[in-house]
């Protein structure tokens, strides 16, 4: 019984390292595009909370690629 669980375990962790790689690359550039895909969005169709919305989620990440242009 022990090995079944062993062997399951080790799918699982197999699964997990294929796409940490991918998520490691790929992550926080997904959450940027994400942020402004609703700055976007919320701009366009709403008023009030989504005013303030729209200027959030678009000065993340304009301030995100300040911040790293800074330190090069």
């Amino acid at each position: 019984m022990n090995a079944t669980h062993s062997g399951h375990r080790d799918a699982q962790a197999s699964r997990r390292n294929r796409f940490h790689p991918m998520l490691k690359l790929w992550g926080w550039p997904a959450v940027l595009g994400l942020l402004s895909t609703s700055g976007l969005l919320s701009a366009l169709v709403s008023d009030d909370w989504g005013d303030a919305w729209s200027w959030l989620a678009l000065g993340v990440p304009v301030l995100v690629m300040a911040w790293y242009a800074w330190r090069r």
